[in-house]
């Protein structure tokens, strides 16, 4: 690393490093390698996911980064997870991903060979060991060199610093995951360089998150393991309520509570946690949490454990901080659940995916409309160039789940959102409403009660399996659940 480098990894308030410290900093040091047959826990899945993606673009390069540093203020980074796509392909989740670049270079015979590009662990001889504070071991760990990281991945390994001989010699066409590393896109995207790409049905973002659609057996227990440990996560939320509901800030001791489980079960939460309070809970993605719990008013928790293979559950609960509902609360809370029923009785394969939203609607807009809240009846409210019902539910059921919390998003429209649903794909149904405190559209009873209720399911041969059966759904469920663990 030069000097000009470095000190771009230094800060100004570093002490100064005399000569005479810099030579004993470099020398003493025992090796630490890993542990003896380490091996990434999907290593036996990945060589079959990048087979899958080559194929879909033969004779062409595919340039996979993993991403870069961002950061949060001078001096300190945020805490880097590498991009989904290179995740899912390398079996590589760790920190340590930041700058790395997987390629799959195209081999002849329409196939392709794995190149990992990795910067490796800092050398203990030069400087970046004891000053980079970005990547020096002394500052931020042991990264695994490229012989390690080949092992534990089954890939072949080359110095980043080698990424500059793509762009040397006879280029085949190149295509890359755009957006996620600036450096790479910088480098690889100027087009007077490389060869003019041919028209291709889909992009690569799109063909990686089409492929990942449906979870095998070893994601799918994945998400289970995610699900299970955000029903910790909620117990433990509920058996800090009483210490919550005293604090003046008691969603950001919600929220925190929630955080550790994250952190003691999995990588931490896969989403910023929603811990909504009263009239916060009518608000759809209010993730500050800085507000009170007040007994009498509904705490509506919309969180996930995020494992450290990066598979997210995604589940909320509203949950009434007296420990009961009230009569007015129930009726929005039951119509909601009625709304969720009705939505996960629609999902079987071959079924819409729109099909469990719509399904959800009409049960949301029949209340609404018995309430006296919608003066038409529901076929009118739910008419396309109508959704009246949407003031009070303005967005969707439900998504796709996985390694994102809104999975597959880059997927082509015909695949999803608009395809039909296989066995072995996993998402939410999680339908809710938010009648909010200042709307007058609303009887005054009802204003301020926002309630969502939100489960993860996967498809299997002949409807779904609900994966997070073991958190209560009905009020009397929740009253009975919530009781339990107050009292234990």
């Amino acid at each position: 690393m030069t000097e000009t480098r470095l000190a771009a990894q230094t800060a100004p308030h570093d002490l100064p490093v005399p000569p005479a410290l810099d030579t004993f900093m470099r020398t003493g040091w025992a090796a630490a390698p890993l542990p003896a047959g380490a091996r990434v826990p999907a290593h036996a899945l990945t060589p079959a996911r990048r087979a899958r993606v080559a194929a879909r673009f033969p004779g062409e390069r595919l340039v996979v980064p993993a991403g870069s540093l961002a950061v949060r203020s001078h001096g300190t980074d945020h805490l880097f997870r590498p991009h989904t796509a290179y995740a899912w392909l390398t079996g590589l989740t760790g920190e340590d991903q930041a700058g790395h670049v997987l390629v799959l270079e195209p081999d002849g015979d329409a196939r392709h060979e794995a190149v990992l590009y990795v910067r490796p662990g800092s050398s203990r001889n030069g400087q970046e060991f004891h000053r980079d504070r970005r990547h020096g071991e002394f500052w931020v760990g042991r990264s695994p060199g490229t012989a390690e990281t080949a092992a534990l991945t089954g890939i072949r390994c080359e110095h980043r610093d080698a990424w500059d001989k793509l762009l040397t010699g006879a280029q085949p066409l190149t295509r890359v995951l755009t957006g996620v590393d600036p450096s790479v896109d910088a480098r690889l995207g100027d087009a007077r360089r490389l060869p003019a790409l041919r028209p291709a049905p889909a992009g690569l973002h799109a063909v990686i998150d089409e492929l990942r659609l449906v979870k095998d057996s070893w994601e799918q227990g994945q998400l289970q393991r995610a699900v299970d440990a955000t029903t910790a996560g909620f117990e433990d939320v509920v058996r800090s309520l009483p210490q919550a509901i005293a604090d003046p800030r008691g969603e950001r001791r919600v929220e925190g509570v929630f955080a550790l489980r994250a952190r003691l079960d999995g990588n931490g939460p896969g989403f910023p946690t929603v811990a909504a309070a009263g009239d916060h809970a009518c608000v759809l993605r209010r993730t500050r949490n800085d507000g009170p719990l007040e007994r009498g008013r509904l705490l509506l928790l919309d969180a996930g454990v995020e494992t450290d293979s990066l598979y997210t559950a995604d589940v909320t609960r509203t949950l009434p901080l007296s420990g009961a509902y009230t009569p007015v609360q129930r009726a929005v809370y039951e119509l909601v659940l009625a709304a969720q029923e009705s939505g996960i009785a629609a999902l079987r394969p071959g079924a819409r995916f729109h099909d469990f939203h719509d399904a959800a609607m009409r049960v949301i807009a029949e209340g609404l409309h018995d309430w006296g809240v919608l003066a038409m009846p529901a076929d009118e409210a739910l008419a396309p160039e109508n959704g009246f019902h949407r003031r009070y539910t303005l967005c969707g059921s439900g998504h796709m789940l996985g390694m994102d919390v809104h999975d597959c998003a880059r997927a082509r429209a015909g695949v999803y959102p608009d395809g039909v649903l296989e066995p072995g794909q996993v998402l939410t149904v999680g339908p809710g409403l938010y009648l909010r405190p200042n709307d007058t559209s609303l009887p005054r009873a009802l204003r301020g009660i926002g309630v969502r209720i939100e489960d993860d399911l996967v498809i299997t041969g002949d409807g779904a399996r609900l994966m997070s059966a073991a958190l209560p759904r009905t009020a009397d469920g929740i009253e009975a659940w919530m009781a339990g663990l107050l009292d234990g």
